[in-house]
Parts: structure tokens; sequence; C-alpha cells
């Protein structure tokens, strides 16, 4: 690896990414001109006054070769932030001399009030601002609203009347937020149990009948290297918060994955025209729940090599090493919609979401929910009556109808259960396999469908994100303590 500027531990190398960009004036290369945007059709940078387009840079200094990477990596945009920076940041303008200031905490742009040349921020301000690659605008606002009205328009009839009296997709907004790209070097070893049908067959139990299933069990092991290309973690506190009471967050979640094999070194000229949020976790906030997912892509991929148990398998040891990681800072592209419901005291910003790359689209829509109340009892009033009138040994489900309405139509319209599946999405190789099958028994008369304790597919990132989230807000009171403590 080249451009290695310093390590903050043994294990530890940052890597330049900046490579030398000053803040001030970006200039078209053919004519000089500053005003200068992306052009959404090719992701190129265009200067809008001759039109002259520019090919984005690649970032480069690191390393491509993931199965060599040991320890951590990280791209020198990636870097603890210093909280004691400033978010002012004051420019001159090369052509008129004026000083002009930008808040780098909502934009890294501004145009000179005297001669109204753009001045960017490029350089990698220590306050998060500035990542080290961006990934530009492909979806036009035409296309994402598009998409927007229709994601609605198949959910009006339970929509709030006031939302569907109110719902416009002028309004919306192209943001980049802020993540974490990860590429893992890893080792895994997984030894348990997985079960093999033989046979299924049915036995009457009183006046039911039951079903029993035939599998032959194998002791299984499972260990390969495993590396892992662009995981992608948010890196905002706020939109970590996939659970929040307040904000649907899990919609801008869901949206990935986005093509981050074509992000280019970042430019303060792909901001333009768009919004973006800074980042405020560091790499020590982020570490076990980029371990973790990183875990569960392995327990997933070792899924790869186990299609012959059809009953699934049983791990009772997972041994997973992280041998080296690559972090680098992105900002991501997304057209959202956002609306706020008010019932009483209580607040929910709903989002649409469409990722600006692969125009994935997911929302949440404000239900009425008086009327999907009433359909829902309706449809619990109906299934009584047929209970009544059908002679079946499982009559009594029809008495779930009506609940089961209400899930179906609540769970199509907030649709709270929504994430990014990591776990599937993210890009993987596995290599050096070595498979241990040895046949351990066969069991008769099982009455579970699957393996007793059955763990293939388990996800734990979910749950270590929500235990880190608690211990940064925790953090963020302490840290408000102390300040007030000082005034």
């Amino acid at each position: 690896m080249n451009n290695a500027t310093k390590n903050q531990n043994v294990d530890t190398n940052i890597i330049d990414t900046s490579n030398n960009k000053n803040d001030g004036q970006v200039k078209c290369p053919k004519c000089g001109a500053t005003d200068i945007s992306t052009n959404i059709n090719n992701g190129k940078l265009r200067c809008n006054f001759c039109r002259c387009e520019f090919e984005p840079d690649k970032l480069e200094g690191l390393e491509e070769d993931i199965s060599k990477l040991e320890g951590d990596t990280l791209a020198s945009a990636s870097v603890d932030i210093n909280k004691d920076s400033s978010d002012i940041i004051t420019l001159k303008c090369s052509s008129c001399g004026a000083e002009v200031v930008i808040d780098t905490s909502n934009q890294n742009q501004a145009r000179c009030h005297w001669c109204r040349n753009t001045l960017s921020i490029n350089s990698q301000i220590p306050n998060g601002a500035v990542p080290d690659v961006v990934l530009a605008f492909k979806i036009s606002k035409e296309d994402a609203q598009k998409s927007i009205n229709e994601f609605v328009g198949k959910r009006k009839f339970y929509a709030n009347p006031k939302f569907k009296k109110e719902f416009t997709t002028n309004n919306i907004m192209g943001v980049y937020f802020p993540y974490m790209l990860v590429d893992v070097n890893s080792h895994a070893n997984f030894k348990g149990e997985g079960e093999i049908l033989t046979r299924q067959y049915t036995r009457k139990v009183g006046d039911h009948e039951q079903t029993y299933y035939d599998a032959d069990c194998y002791n299984v092991e499972r260990e390969f290297d495993l590396t892992i290309n662009g995981l992608s973690v948010e890196s905002s506190k706020e939109r970590l918060d996939v659970t929040s009471k307040d904000k649907t967050n899990n919609i801008i979640n869901s949206i990935m994955p986005f093509d981050i094999e074509n992000c280019v070194k970042y430019d303060a000229n792909y901001l333009k025209g768009f919004t973006s949020e800074k980042r405020d976790t560091n790499i020590g906030d982020l570490s076990d729940i980029i371990n973790t997912q990183a875990k569960d892509i392995a327990r997933f991929a070792a899924n790869d090599f186990l299609k012959q148990y059809n009953r699934g398998v049983s791990w009772k040891s997972e041994d997973f090493q992280v041998k080296g990681r690559q972090i680098k800072s992105a900002y991501l592209p997304v057209w959202l919609y956002s609306y706020q419901q008010v019932s009483g005291n209580k607040k929910l910003l709903h989002y649409v979401a469409v990722n600006a790359r692969t125009k994935e689209t997911m929302g949440s829509v404000p239900i009425h929910m008086p009327k999907l109340i009433i359909i829902s009892v309706l449809i619990e009033i109906l299934s009584f009556g047929a209970m009544i009138k059908v002679d079946w040994d499982y009559d009594y489900i029809f008495l779930t109808f009506g609940a089961i309405y209400f899930f179906i139509i609540y769970s199509r319209y907030r649709n709270q259960g929504a994430r990014h599946t990591y776990e599937k999405d993210t890009k993987r190789e596995a290599t050096n396999l070595r498979k241990v099958d040895t046949f351990k028994e066969s069991r008769k008369g099982l009455s579970n469908s699957s393996i007793s304790g059955r763990n293939d597919n388990k996800i734990e990132g979910s749950n270590v994100q929500k235990n880190i989230l608690n211990t940064l807000k925790d953090s963020n009171n302490v840290i408000d303590i102390a300040k007030n403590l000082k005034k």
C-alpha cells in the first residue's frame, strides 16, 4: 500500500486520500468557469457555462486485494472527528478577494456575493463534513417523483385523508447521506449439526392428523476464508436509529445496496443542487456493528455450502476472526420525500425514499386507522359466520382472518420491518473451503419441521446496532451535562 501517512497504533494505517486538494475555486479546464454541477445522465461533472464535461477521478492508494488486508486501514477522511473543530470556514475568493463564509454543517459550497464565482470546501477538514468518496446522482428528480407517486398511489385506499390531501412530490429533496464503506478480510469456522429429511408422514393423534419427520443427523463443519467488499454502514447517529419512534429511518436503510464500485473521489461540485448530512460517528463507535454484520455475512456465506441439509443446521460453535479491514467515508445519494403525521401529542415523520442509483423505492404511508379497524372488524364478523356454517376440524382459524388482514395492510403501508439485507446483498467471496460431514444418527418421529435450535439464518447485527446506538446517546448526554457544568 502506498501513501501511508502515519500509524494510530501497530495495526492501523491511515492512507492519505485527499491528494492535496485545495479549497476555493474549482475551474472548468476548458473555459475557467466555476459554475460546475453533475450531469445525472452519466455521472460526470459538467461546466454549466461551456457545457464541457470531465471524467471523475477514482480514489487511489487503497488496497485492491482484500485478502491482503491486515489490521485496520483507514482512508484519511474516515479518521476520528475532531469535536473541537469549527463548522464555520472562511474562504478568500481568488477572483475578487472577497471573504466568503461557509457553514459546513449544512453546505460545502457557496457563491461569492461580489463576483458570483463558486467556492468549494474540498480539503478533508477534521469535522467529518468531507468524505473520501461520493456516488453521483443517476436517477433524475422526475423519475424519482414518478416512483414515489407510484408507491403512494398503490396505498391510497387506507391512507390518512389529510395525507392524501397534502401529498405532493414537488418538495422531494436530493440528499447525500454519510456512510462508512468497509472491506473485510476474515476467517470463519462453524461447527454444529445438520439434518437431512428422509421421510415425512402423518399419524392420527386424537381427532387430528399430526405430521412427523424422520431425518439423518450429521456433525457438520465449514471452515473458509472470506473477503467482504463494500459493507455499507450508516455513519449518522440519527440514521442508525432504525427503530426510532418519531422517524421512519428504517425506510432509508432499506433501499440499499448502492453500486459503490462506481464511487469517485470526493468533489464538492457533486453536491451542488443537493443537500447533505454530516457524519457524527467514528470507527470506534461503529466497530462492533461492522464486525457483527460481517459475521452475519459469513454465516449466510456458509449456507452456500449446506444445500443438502434441507432441515437446516444448528451451529454449536461459531468462530469468526476479522484479520483486516479497510474503511472509507462516503456520500451516497437518495431522493427523499417526508411527511410529518401529528396525532395528539405524538409526531411521526414518514419517509418515502428512492435509491438515486438503482431506483429502489420504499416508504411509509400514514394510515387512516378508523377505516382499517372497521373493515378488519367486518372481515372478522364475516369469518365468524363462515366458521359457524363450515364443518371443518380447523374452523377456529377463521377467527384470525380479521387480525391477519389488519397486519397485512398495516405492514404494507408502514413497512416497519423493511431493512437492508446486508447479509445477502453485500459482495463476498469464500475461498479455501474445508468441509466436514460425519454421519451421527438417524432420528425418528420428529415433530418440528426443521432441526431443533436451527440458527443458520440468524441475524445479530440489528441487535448490536440498537445497543451501540443507546451507548452513543448515553455518551452524548454525559457530554451535554459536562458542557452545562462548565457554563
